[in-house]
Order: structure tokens, then sequence, then C-alpha cells
């Protein structure tokens, strides 16, 4: 163990970047005091007298939101010292980082908040023993952290039986896309039927157009088939989704009508993940540059029909092999694309079609 006499330190993560993913801004810009409320039990359950409210770069707006909220609870002797006349005293800061993906990753979010670059450490030791200045930390994201008073006032069983008996509780679903209703969605664990929620609480694909597929869990998951959703009853939850071949992820669910080219959007996904690679590890900065050098040369016509195999061997050569779970993310993303939509691959692979998008990398 640490010293406990250490600064104990919760810390509370939110390097929301990941693309389809905007559930934490919604939480903060509508309801900043539950978070605040969140922090506060887990500091107190903790013993814990400083709390970090970390934003990536591009939320600076937010700072402003929960500066405010938190002098709002300064002034009602809720942050500070002797919080309502007790003897627990805890102060709460914001720290805005410089909007880089990796930060998402909690070590990599610590080195941040530090004064570092963004580069993941290595684990063990884990956070909660060594982490911010060497302090035990505790790095929660600002989901988990706003459903910490809704539980405490239900009482813990009655929350998780709003779930599942493995997947308790409520989940947030950032949904975007090709939806009539787009917007931040909260389901119990195990809500019966993906197809329901797309076409009817989501308004149905927007355009009338037909489903081609969906995302359910951000970019870094398995992309699902429209066949995968329709009339299967998917359950919506860590069990549910992993049966029907993905993800819960982050929660950032997008859905994909048939007017997209999956070679498209993929590429684009190739790129994103290149820009965000930290540089740290082999496998991840040099496996994206690839990646995004044959796409290119994909997209302009070059295509042959041995690339799908090329690029699932180099992605192959970057899932567990990188230093933090970017590199991952980035092989699931593509390997979903290529299994699941070889229909949308064939035609370039073959050179007969090119994509209207502008390449924003050499090719090879």
């Amino acid at each position: 163990g640490s010293d406990s006499s250490a600064l104990q330190t919760i810390y509370f993560c939110f390097g929301e970047s990941e693309p389809g993913t905007f559930k934490d801004r919604y939480l903060m810009e509508r309801d900043p005091h539950a978070l605040i409320e969140g922090m506060l039990i887990a500091a107190f359950a903790l013993g814990s007298q400083t709390c970090y409210i970390y934003t990536r770069g591009e939320y600076k707006y937010l700072i402003d939101i929960m500066d405010e909220a938190i002098e709002e609870a300064r002034a009602a002797n809720l942050v500070g010292k002797n919080i309502l006349g007790s003897d627990f005293s805890c102060e709460v800061y914001t720290h805005t980082g410089a909007g880089a993906y990796i930060c998402g990753e909690e070590t990599a979010l610590l080195s941040s908040l530090e004064g570092y670059r963004g580069h993941p450490r290595m684990k063990p030791p884990f956070p909660a023993v060594e982490g911010l200045y060497a302090s035990p930390t505790v790095v929660n994201n600002v989901e988990t952290l706003t459903a910490v008073p809704q539980i405490i006032e239900m009482g813990g069983i009655p929350w998780r039986d709003l779930g599942t008996e493995k997947s308790g509780g409520t989940k947030l679903w950032s949904v975007s896309g090709h939806v009539k209703k787009p917007g931040v969605y909260e389901l119990p664990m195990g809500y019966a039927d993906m197809e329901k929620f797309i076409m009817e609480d989501c308004g149905g694909i927007r355009g009338d157009h037909q489903l081609k597929g969906v995302i359910p869990g951000g970019s870094s998951v398995y992309i699902m088939r429209a066949d995968d959703v329709i009339g299967k009853k998917v359950l919506m939850d860590y069990e549910g989704l992993v049966a029907a071949g993905s993800l819960v992820g982050s929660g950032g669910f997008i859905v994909i009508d048939q007017t997209v080219d999956i070679v498209d959007s993929t590429k684009n996904l190739t790129e994103f993940y290149k820009h965000e690679s930290c540089g740290w590890c082999t496998p991840c900065r040099e496996g994206t540059d690839w990646l995004v050098k044959i796409f290119n040369r994909i997209a302009s016509g070059g295509g042959r029909p041995e690339d799908a195999q090329l690029i699932l061997d180099l992605v192959d050569n970057i899932e567990g092999k990188s230093f933090c779970a970017l590199g991952d993310a980035a092989a699931w993303a593509i390997q979903g694309a290529i299994k699941r939509f070889p229909e949308d691959f064939m035609p370039y692979l073959n050179g007969e079609k090119t994509t209207s998008i502008e390449p924003k990398a050499k090719t090879v």
C-alpha cells in the first residue's frame, strides 16, 4: 500500500474525446451541481480533501460553467473548509487539457494534469496506489460521479435493480447520426430492443432512408450491420452487446443509413486515430500512419484485392501490442468495418471506385 498520510486526491476524468460521445458535456452543461455533489460524496467516503475536474481543451466553455457552480456551492458552504459545520474540508479545482484524445486514458490524464505531455504510464502502480503527484488517486468518469447522488437517494439495490442482474442501473447513450431525434438518452441497462430504440425512441431513420449500420459504443467498438439489429431484439447492456458482436464502450451511439460509404467513414476514423496517437509506442505510431497511407491509396483508385488482408494483418500488429488501449480502439474500428461490410470495400479493392474525400496525407 501507500502512506495514508500522503495527499489523497479524488479526481474525475473528463477527457471525453471519443467520436460520437457527448454525454459528459451534456451533464456538465445542464447539471454541474450533480457532478460536484457526486465528487464531494466520493471524497467524503475516501477521506480525500482535493478534487480535480479535468476537461478537454475544446470544452473550455464548460470550465466557466463549472467554476460558477463551484462558487455557488462554496457560498452554500458545500465546498471549502468545514463543510456544513463538520470537520470535513474539500476543495474542487478545474483544469483544461490541450484537447488530446489520449488524455482519456487515466494515466495520460494524470501526466497532463501534472504539466507533462499526455503520455500513458506503466501500470502497476495503478493510480489508486500512486497517481497524481505520486499520491493515491481515484479517477472516475463524469457519468459515474453524477449517478452517485441518485444511487444514495434511491439506495444501491433499488438503483441496481433498474438494470439487469449483471449490468445494474442505467446508462447514458449519446445518439447521433441519421436519426430524426438525436440527443442524450438515459436507459435502464438491458433495455429490451435496439431496433425499437432506433425506430421509435429516436424517431427512426431521417429522410426515410434504410438503416445500414450502428456503432453502439463510440468509434472504438465493432460496427454492427442492420441485419445484426433488425428483428434481433439486441439487449442494450454489457452482455447483450458482446453477444451481438460489439461493446457498450462509451455509449456513443452512431446510427448510419444506406447513403454512407463505409470506406469513407473508416478512412476518416483512421485519420483520427493517427492524429491522436501520442507517438509513445511503435505499433500505434507506425501502424496508424501506415493505415492512413493505405486507405488514401485505396480511396484514390489504387486499391488491390490483397489490401483487405494487408489491412487486417496491420491492425493485428497493433491490437494488444500497443502501450495503451488507443491501439486496440483503432484496430477494432477498422476490423469491424472490413469484416462486416466487405461489399463496400470490394469496388475499391478492385480499383473500380474512388472517394470524393480529399486525402489529407500522402499515399503509399
